[in-house]
């Protein structure tokens, strides 16, 4: 993992695998720990299907809650990322695609 500091970032950080884009220098552990999530789904699917299935549940969930913040925070992958970026230990127990589990 590599992070790297992007000030004209629109979102404060941003997992493209193996990096992790922030807009601030000095990004907190929350924050780190919400992409490394990211960074872990993303290497469970691979790059290319992670971000194809990322972009088809968004539109999916942008037709269901009609408002784009509601539909990002309701993909699965972010729903995981989200309920447990303040466990900083998370990654250590994590399973095996356990962003199914927030497909609903």
């Amino acid at each position: 993992m590599f992070v790297i500091h992007v000030a004209s970032l629109g979102p404060d950080g941003m997992a493209l695998f193996p990096f992790i884009l922030v807009r601030h220098p000095n990004p907190g552990p929350v924050l780190l720990n919400h992409e490394r999530i990211h960074l872990r789904q993303q290497a469970e699917l691979g790059i290319v299907l992670f971000y194809l299935w990322y972009t088809v549940e968004y539109l999916i969930r942008r037709f269901q809650y009609r408002k784009h913040y509601n539909a990002y925070r309701n993909i699965s992958f972010e729903r995981e990322a989200f309920a447990n970026e303040d466990n900083l230990v998370y990654l250590k127990s994590r399973r095996w695609w356990s962003f199914r589990q927030y497909l609903n």
